[in-house]
């Protein structure tokens, strides 16, 4: 009996593989229903296997219907509450989704789960700086520079939480020095944190190449720190005015094109909420 309940294990094992094969083979050929009704035949005959639910979930992120992909990753981590991995996809879905609060806290399960995966974890410290919980921003991004310690954003969101926690001043004064990030315009972004470089300096560099696609990039990165500076020194205007513009730019496919959207609703709701209390 032991032997016929592993071979029937690893049969219903090849069925889930072959299954998750033939729903991606359809849709990278632009099958997408067909690829929809693989992979609910497969949960239909295995509604205990995660990794179908997960590959129900990415097809629905990557078709844009991101409420469908979050309940995909709430059924799995229903049957399996003890991935960390599923709770980063959910963490990092819930985000794009606004729910900032709700992705932090699954944020925070997947470090728990998977300790050794948290120093990768900067996705976490963004939440942590839209949710308020500056100092543990703060902290995941120190974390962060063990494993990646020459990114200039890293050091950009350091700062960002630092000056919220500390103040400005104290934040200039703890920049993560970085010396190997050759994206463009990176180099003159980390000297505008440091107070050495002007607005006008970043968006010069991000003109560098002016008519290649790469441009549009480095145009959203300079307009995004803009913004997100502006408001570390409290200049509303800049504010406005560079995240208007790294908007237009952004790539909603990139984590930081979403954040930019966060960034901005979020701007807004307070901006309603600020309307609707005004007698």
């Amino acid at each position: 009996m032991a032997g016929l309940g592993l071979a029937m294990a690893g049969a219903a094992a090849g069925t889930e593989t072959n299954r998750v094969a033939s729903a991606m083979e359809a849709f990278r050929s632009g099958r997408n229903q067909e690829a929809l009704r693989i992979v609910e035949l497969g949960i239909k005959e295995q509604p205990k296997e995660t990794r179908l639910y997960n590959v129900r979930a990415q097809i629905h992120q990557l078709t844009g219907q991101f409420e469908a992909a979050e309940r995909d990753l709430t059924e799995a981590i229903g049957i399996d509450g003890n991935s960390g991995w599923l709770y980063q996809e959910r963490a990092q879905l819930r985000f794009r989704l606004g729910r900032v609060e709700a992705s932090v806290a699954d944020f925070d399960r997947a470090n728990e789960l998977a300790p050794r995966m948290a120093p990768q974890n900067w996705q976490r410290g963004i939440a942590l700086y839209y949710a308020g919980r500056f100092a543990d921003g703060r902290r995941q991004f120190e974390l962060h520079k063990t494993v990646n310690p020459d990114d200039v954003e890293n050091a950009a969101w350091h700062f960002l939480c630092t000056a919220r926690e500390q103040g400005i001043e104290k934040a200039r004064a703890q920049l993560m020095p970085i010396r190997g990030d050759s994206r463009v315009p990176m180099a003159q972004i980390h000297e505008l944190f440091a107070g050495k470089a002007k607005p006008k300096a970043v968006l010069d560099a991000a003109d560098i190449g002016a008519g290649s696609a790469a441009v549009r990039v480095q145009r959203f990165y300079a307009h995004f720190y803009l913004a997100l500076h502006a408001e570390a020194n409290n200049d509303a205007e800049g504010v406005e005015d560079n995240l208007r513009m790294a908007l237009i730019l952004a790539d909603m496919d990139n984590y930081m094109g979403v954040t930019a959207k966060v960034h901005a609703d979020r701007l807004a709701a307070k901006r309603a909420a600020k309307t609707e209390a005004k007698p």
